[in-house]
């Protein structure tokens, strides 16, 4: 293996107007990765525009000054390409996967939609996507069994005006209010080169690469007020987490505990993702072990723990469980807590730390083995850290993580004092 988690060339430039470039070529397939990041999500939507971000990576299929809606799916696809953009609390990306000689159609499709959206952008189609996004919400959080819980954890985690209080789908309510000037005004306002990192992967150059940004991007206007999103490093005082029962139409019991930890990309955030691991991956972590084998109140396919990978606060560490028949709510949420808790005074086993590092380097290197997975990642290290080099910092730093680090991290964070519970019951129960 490596020693860098990074071993391909990584080479870059910043146009005039702002908009950074990274590239990094791989002669392996004749196929290229285009990925746009937008330093945009839910985290920097002012009080009255949640759900903003998310709606735009709708929008931004829809059409543009010289891409009619529809186009730029067919175009993309119809060169032997995939696409797709998700949004978080952080940021908002697009991204497509061509055959390397449709690079160039790729680029000039994003800058086009970079530049020439607020144009093109209709009541009508405004109109049409919120009502997509609203189908959404029903369809994947509303109506589904526990669909809700990351909406119900984000406030029980972070307080009334912390960024990361609520969560990407946003409120209807402020989707509804809004009228067509206030979302050209949104994208205005984030959605510039100067506020954006195009990363290439694959078949093609750097100087190539670089030619066809300043062709297609290099005379987009640069924006210079951008705001700044709310600084979410601290918590206010008095927002500690608290705990919440829900009782609704699930088929069984489920526990959410969720702690706030460190910001991805520290050195604490390495920790955490080794200790989550430890704790709630496959059926070797602990919660598998205790709660699903040993004690059998949890469903097997149901119980983990993960870390939520965010960079501009402190990033929640989830564990949950789904109670098998039979066992109350009460219980399981018992049986949770004390594995999380035996964190910070049962010592994790030699074991134990290479199991879960072999998990994490076989999740790193299968990420980094598609030119698409790369492209994601050295542009969210060129975001969120200023250098896309640094993605390569990222596995050894999950590999040098001791027993010690975790169970100091557990004493510090992982307390009950510390925790937000999330209980669902079903209605027959209640």
């Amino acid at each position: 293996m490596p020693d860098s988690g990074y071993p391909w060339p990584i080479e870059t430039t910043r146009l005039d107007n702002g908009l950074r470039v990274v590239v990094s070529e791989d002669r392996t397939a004749p196929a290229v990765a285009v990925n746009l990041w937008y330093d945009v999500g839910s985290r920097h939507e002012p009080e009255g525009q949640t759900g903003f971000a998310h709606l735009f990576e709708h929008l931004m299929f829809e059409g543009s000054v010289n891409v009619a809606k529809t186009e730029h799916m067919k175009l993309i696809q119809g060169s032997g390409g995939s696409l797709n953009a998700t949004t978080n609390p952080d940021r908002t990306n697009y991204f497509e996967t061509v055959p390397a000689e449709h690079l160039e159609l790729a680029l000039w499709l994003e800058a086009d939609r970079m530049g020439g959206l607020v144009p093109a952008l209709t009541q009508e189609t405004l109109d049409n996507q919120r009502d997509v996004v609203k189908n959404e919400r029903r369809q994947r959080y509303e109506n589904v069994p526990y669909g809700d819980a990351w909406l119900r954890l984000l406030p029980l985690l972070y307080p009334p005006g912390h960024p990361y209080h609520h969560a990407t789908i946003g409120s209807m309510a402020d989707l509804n209010a809004a009228d067509l000037a206030t979302f050209q005004a949104f994208h205005s306002t984030f959605y510039a080169p100067n506020n954006a990192v195009l990363t290439v992967v694959g078949d093609t150059t750097a100087a190539e690469v670089f030619a066809l940004a300043d062709k297609y991007f290099g005379a987009l206007p640069p924006r210079e007020d951008i705001p700044a999103a709310p600084d979410g490093r601290t918590v206010p005082a008095g927002g500690g987490p608290g705990a919440e029962t829900v009782t609704t139409d699930v088929p069984a019991p489920r526990v959410y505990v969720a702690h706030r930890t460190h910001a991805f990309g520290t050195p604490g955030y390495d920790v955490t993702t080794v200790l989550a691991t430890v704790l709630g991956s496959g059926r070797g972590s602990r919660l598998y072990q205790r709660l699903a084998d040993g004690e059998r109140i949890a469903q097997p396919d149901l119980v983990g723990a993960y870390g939520v990978d965010l960079a501009h606060g402190p990033a929640p560490l989830i564990a949950t469980a789904t109670a098998r028949p039979g066992v109350s709510g009460d219980r399981l949420r018992e049986g949770l807590t004390e594995v999380v808790d035996e964190l910070a005074t049962v010592p994790v086993t030699a074991a134990e730390l290479d199991r879960a590092k072999a998990l994490l380097s076989t999740m790193w290197w299968r990420q980094m083995s598609t030119v698409d997975g790369r492209a994601d990642t050295l542009g969210r290290y060129a975001t969120q850290f200023g250098d896309p080099a640094r993605a390569g910092e990222r596995l050894p730093a999950w590999l040098a993580v001791t027993a010690e680090q975790i169970a100091e991290q557990a004493a510090e964070l992982l307390g009950a004092a510390d925790r937000a519970t999330l209980t669902y019951l079903p209605e027959e129960t209640s």
